[in-house]
C-alpha cells in the first residue's frame, strides 16, 4: 500500500512514522525545508499527555506548576502546585524529532515540495508534486492523506465540503512575539501559564505569556472572528502592544513575529474526506476551540486513523470507506461529548466578548474558580473538558 501525506506536522508526521514502521510504502511531502523555520505553535499541555505521547525532554522548552489569570480589571488571580503540571513545547524542536523519526522508519521526506492534486477517485489519486524551483513529478498513490492544517488544502482542491450548514467551522486568528527577556523581566511569568480575558485586553479572544528556555517568552493575542466583527475593534497587532506595554516587557528585544489560523467545527460533522483521501489534524478540525490548543489532538487523529487503516488493511484495495467511518468514530469517541460542549462555550463566550456585561461573566467565572478550584483541576477544566467534576458548578457564572 503506498501512502502520500501532504504536511509534515505533528499529525502528518506522526501517521507517517507510524504506517511506514509497519512496513507500508510512505511519502510525506512539506512546503518547509528547515523544520525550525515558522515555528509558531504556542503548544502548552499537560505533562502526563507529553509522556503518554512519547515526546522526549529535547523538546520541552519549560515546564509550569501554576495557572495565573488577569481579570477585565487587570487582577491578578493564581493557582499553583507542588509539582510540575505541564510543559511547553519547543515546536521546532518538536517538529524535528517527528521528521527523524519518520527518516529513521523508512519514509521519504520530500521538504520544499507542495502537492497538487489532478485526480481523485475511490481506490486512487493522481498527484502532481512541485518543487519550490518549478521542478514537477507524477505520483499515483492509493492512500492521500490531507495533514495540511486549518487550510484543508487538499479538501478543497478536491471541493470536498469542510464543513456544513448546521456545523460551519468557526476561525480564529492569533499574533504571537518570541522575546527576550532578563532575569528580573521574566521572573513573573516563570513556571505558570498567564492568560488575559477581557475587553480591556482583546475583544473575542484572550491574551497569554508562555515561558520558555533562556529567559525567553512567547506572548501572544487571538481571536475567535464573529459572524458580525465589532465596529472599530482594535487590531490583534495593536492588541499585543498594548499587552506588552503593561506587562512591562515592551523593551524586550524581539526574536520572531509571527501569526496563524485556526478553524474547527463545534460537532465535527463534515466528511473526513471522499474516496482515496482522508484528512488528519487541524483539517480534520481537530483544533479546540476553547483554548485554542491543537497539537495533543492532532497527534491524536493520527494514531487513530492508523489504528483505523491497520485494521481495515483488507478492504483497501476497494477504497478507504470502511477505515474512514471507523476512524471518525473512534475520533469522536475518543474526544467525547465534552469536546462538542467546549466549542459551544467557546462561540458564546468568545464571540460574546464586546460589551461590560461580557467581562461581568468572566468576573464571575474567575471568581468561582478562585473560590473552588485547585490547580490540578485546573488543568481536568481547560485540556480535558472535566465539566462534570467542576466545570458544571461554573456555568452558572457564564450566564
Amino acid at each position: 500500500m503506498n501512502v502520500l501525506v501532504a504536511g509534515a506536522g505533528p499529525a502528518g508526521a506522526r501517521l507517517a512514522s507510524a504506517l511506514a514502521s509497519a512496513g507500508w510504502e510512505v511519502t510525506l511531502v512539506d512546503p518547509l525545508q528547515d523544520p525550525h523555520h515558522n515555528a509558531y505553535s504556542s503548544a502548552a499541555l499537560p505533562l502526563d499527555d507529553a509522556v503518554r505521547l512519547g515526546l522526549p525532554s529535547s523538546c520541552h522548552a519549560a515546564a509550569w506548576q501554576g495557572w495565573q489569570l488577569l481579570d477585565p480589571n487587570a487582577i491578578e488571580h493564581q493557582w499553583w502546585s507542588n509539582r510540575d503540571l505541564g510543559i511547553v513545547l519547543d515546536f521546532g524542536q518538536l517538529r524535528s524529532h517527528l521528521w527523524d523519526r519518520a527518516r529513521q522508519a523508512g519514509v521519504e521526506l520530500l521538504t520544499g515540495w507542495r502537492v497538487q492534486l489532478d485526480e481523485l477517485h475511490q481506490n486512487h489519486a493522481e498527484l502532481t508534486l512541485v518543487n519550490r524551483d518549478g521542478r514537477r513529478e507524477r505520483r499515483s498513490v492509493r492512500c492521500l492523506i490531507d495533514a495540511t492544517g486549518a487550510r484543508r488544502c487538499l479538501l478543497r482542491q478536491a471541493k470536498i465540503p469542510v464543513d456544513t450548514p448546521q456545523d460551519p467551522l468557526l476561525c480564529g486568528q492569533g499574533v504571537e512575539w518570541l522575546i527576550q527577556a532578563d532575569d528580573r523581566g521574566s521572573a513573573h511569568w516563570r513556571d505558570r501559564l498567564s492568560f488575559f480575558l477581557g475587553t480591556r485586553w482583546v475583544l473575542h479572544g484572550y491574551g497569554w505569556v508562555f515561558p520558555m528556555a533562556d529567559n525567553r517568552l512567547k506572548v501572544g493575542v487571538c481571536r475567535l472572528r464573529p459572524p458580525h466583527p465589532s465596529r472599530g475593534q482594535q487590531g490583534l497587532g495593536s492588541a499585543l502592544v498594548n499587552l506588552l506595554h503593561c506587562c512591562g516587557l515592551a523593551d524586550c528585544p524581539v526574536l520572531d513575529r509571527h501569526g496563524g489560523l485556526v478553524s474547527s467545527s463545534v460537532q465535527r460533522l463534515e466528511p473526513m474526506g471522499w474516496g482515496a483521501l482522508l484528512a488528519i489534524g487541524d483539517a480534520a478540525s481537530t483544533a479546540n476551540l476553547l483554548g485554542g490548543e491543537g497539537i495533543r489532538h492532532a497527534l491524536a487523529s493520527a494514531d487513530h486513523l492508523a489504528e483505523a487503516l491497520f485494521n481495515h488493511s483488507g478492504d483497501l484495495r476497494r477504497g478507504m470507506d470502511p477505515a474512514r467511518l471507523a476512524y471518525a468514530r473512534d475520533l469522536k469517541r475518543s474526544l467525547g461529548a465534552n469536546w462538542t460542549i467546549s466549542g459551544r462555550l467557546a462561540r458564546r463566550t468568545w464571540w460574546g466578548l464586546q460589551t461590560e456585561q461580557a467581562d461581568q461573566r468572566l468576573e464571575r467565572l474567575i471568581a468561582g474558580l478562585s473560590a473552588h478550584a485547585e490547580a490540578d483541576e485546573l488543568v481536568d477544566l481547560l485540556f480535558r473538558y472535566r465539566f462534570q467534576r467542576y466545570g458544571w458548578r461554573l456555568v452558572r457564572y457564564l450566564f
